[in-house]
């Protein structure tokens, strides 16, 4: 059967892999789409990725064999992540931070192919749902970790810097728990989605100073400061804003060491936290806020292209990162 391969950084070919094993619920893909973390596979900058590689976590699929809870026809969508069971986070009932964890896309195949196979635990569906509304599911869930890892409520303020894809799920998970939710970016458009995700305050740090905005915002500061960018100034400034007695929760890596003032964690008792992949319970979420329409898919993706347009829409956006914000595969 026929993959989009990345064959090496910067090359992508159509190739042909094997079918599946016998392991699991066979699936035909229909739709995938692509992250931050195809592009950096894509540039040969993600250092868990080796070559070839078949890319594709965020998918969209039609049960071809199934079983009695998810029988032929069905669509789904899937985790695309591995846990082994055994390390200490698979223990403690954390299975999205497994030590040994391999995503599908990065450091194993992906789902830019034909059919796949993945246990029947891996696969979550909503008879409302469409194709895209399922694509995006996976993407969505990783910013509701993080503000299931902030503990959000209704009754708290939250600031979430950065709103890309991942920052735009900690927006929507914030406004569909009831928090007052600010947006931060440098993007007026990206800014405008995160509104109709939810945002009820946007800063755009290229004409605002967030600092300043933040403190005329809230007073005291957010309650909970979600950090989905990954740039030293954006670690600090996250210590620096979230109220005393704050949760700040960071998703981005910053690629360089990052210096602060920690006197600032003692003074203000902060929670400080990481956040990685996500839980059964932010896949369910996810869908229950796609369900009750509280997500503007349409405003969120920049092109849905054939699997023969891809890899010329791939090279767009690494020239041009800001130029695109989802690009979806059909497959079929």
């Amino acid at each position: 059967m026929k993959a989009l391969t990345m064959v090496a950084p910067g090359e992508l070919a159509m190739t042909d892999v094997p079918e599946p094993g016998n392991e699991g619920v066979l699936l035909q893909v229909e739709m995938v789409g692509l992250c931050g973390s195809d592009l950096n596979s894509y540039r040969g900058n993600n250092p868990m990725v080796s070559y070839p590689r078949v890319p594709g976590h965020e998918i969209a699929a039609t049960v071809l064999e199934g079983s009695e809870k998810y029988p032929a026809g069905t669509r789904v969508t899937v985790s695309p992540y591995t846990s082994c069971g055994c390390c200490p986070s698979c223990r403690n009932g954390c299975v999205n931070a497994c030590e040994f964890n391999q995503t599908m896309g990065v450091q194993r195949d992906g789902a830019l192919t034909e059919r796949i196979r993945v246990p029947e635990e891996k696969l979550y569906t909503s008879p409302s749902l469409g194709l895209r509304e399922l694509c995006l599911v996976e993407p969505l869930t990783v910013g509701f970790h993080a503000v299931a890892r902030g503990r959000v409520t209704e009754s708290d303020t939250v600031a979430i810097f950065g709103c890309g894809g991942v920052g735009l799920g900690a927006v929507a998970g914030s406004a569909f728990r009831g928090a007052q939710t600010i947006a931060i970016d440098q993007d007026d458009e990206k800014l405008e989605i995160a509104r109709a995700a939810g945002a009820g305050h946007l800063i755009n740090t290229r004409r605002e100073d967030a600092a300043v905005k933040l403190k005329e915002i809230t007073g005291c500061g957010p309650d909970v400061v979600i950090e989905a960018i990954g740039l030293p100034e954006t670690f600090r400034m996250a210590v620096e804003q979230v109220a005393f007695t704050g949760r700040v929760v960071y998703i981005g890596y910053a690629k360089q060491p990052v210096s602060y003032e920690t006197k600032l964690f003692v003074q203000k008792e902060l929670n400080i936290m990481g956040s990685r992949n996500a839980l059964a319970g932010d896949f369910r979420e996810v869908i229950a806020m796609l369900e009750a329409k509280r997500f503007p898919v349409e405003k969120a993706i920049s092109a849905v292209v054939g699997m023969d347009e891809a890899s010329d829409y791939i090279a767009r956006w690494a020239a041009n990162p800001a130029a695109m914000k989802k690009i979806m595969v059909q497959v079929r």
